[in-house]
């Protein structure tokens, strides 16, 4: 294994670049600014790059020291969550990554019967767009969302979900959207994740062009339905994920379930060698029993 530099430089660097002041750093080490500033410059020369710029109005981050911070981040948060494991003898850790959606959306709702099932499994759960680098050992499970095209690790697909429009009921008897159509003289509401666009619904419903500008744009689905639900116009999103907002009668498909894209984006991602665990081994099989529920409305 390559020579790694010190744990203390790394969390130097770490608390630096998070607090963005050396100052701050050292009161939270409980170190002088002195002391910090040794450590990270002893990191600077390990590794032959410069992580800071440092002047009068005081230290930013350089470009290196960004991506830097990105990959060592989750893995000393790891080795903390271990350490603090093993000191309270939490032998069963469970560590789940999830695309923020499935987290928020699908994934917390159900949580609590996982407790139950399995009151010795310590689950620790996180959530970005970021999928996680096994590599680093931050993480046994990563549940994804995407085409599934992962080299060198196991790819289980949770369900198969159905893709459609979704408006709130005042919404769609405001503009008495009967037709496919009908939705060219609306206002829509762009997933820019999403797997399924606008032109893939418009290409398979009807004989039209989607729009190429839109009311609204966001990066996540809990913000596309919330927007949907205030009336702002008509989202295309899961009615998996959107579950929730539909039972709540929050949200309708606007045309039915009829005019649906059928896909299977959402995946249990994990080196194979994970499988052994006994708390991976579980929560897979809980997992994909959830999933086979089907909707919930």
């Amino acid at each position: 294994m390559a020579s790694l530099p010190p744990v203390t430089n790394l969390q130097a660097f770490e608390a630096v670049a998070r607090r963005r002041s050396f100052a701050l750093a050292a009161a939270e080490l409980h170190l002088t600014a002195s002391a910090v500033s040794h450590q990270v410059a002893r990191l600077e020369s390990h590794l032959g790059v410069r992580l800071f710029e440092r002047s009068a109005h005081g230290v930013r981050i350089s470009a290196a020291g960004e991506t830097y911070l990105s990959r060592i981040g989750g893995a000393l948060s790891a080795i903390a969550a271990a350490s603090e494991d093993l000191r309270q003898g939490v032998s069963n850790s469970l560590y789940v990554h999830a695309a923020p959606s499935l987290a928020s959306l699908w994934l917390m709702s159900r949580l609590q019967s996982f407790a139950l099932a399995y009151p010795d499994i310590a689950l620790n759960l996180s959530a970005a767009h970021t999928h996680s680098d096994f590599a680093l050992g931050q993480v046994d499970i990563d549940l994804r969302y995407g085409v599934p095209n992962w080299p060198n690790v196991v790819v289980e697909p949770l369900f198969e979900e159905r893709i459609v429009p979704l408006a709130s009921p005042a919404f769609i008897r405001e503009h008495r959207l009967k037709r496919p159509e009908h939705l060219l003289a609306v206002k829509l509401i762009q997933s820019n994740v999403s797997v399924v666009q606008w032109s893939d619904w418009f290409a398979a419903f009807t004989d039209k062009r989607a729009p190429e500008r839109f009311a609204v744009r966001f990066d996540r689905a809990q913000m596309s339905l919330d927007a949907a639900t205030q009336g702002l116009g008509v989202a295309l999103e899961s009615t998996t994920i959107a579950g929730r907002h539909i039972v709540e009668q929050k949200l309708r498909p606007v045309f039915g379930l009829e005019k649906a894209v059928r896909v299977k984006a959402h995946f249990a991602v994990y080196p194979a060698r994970h499988a052994k665990r006994p708390p991976v081994e579980a929560f897979l099989a809980w997992l994909h029993g959830e999933a086979s529920k089907g909707q919930a409305f």
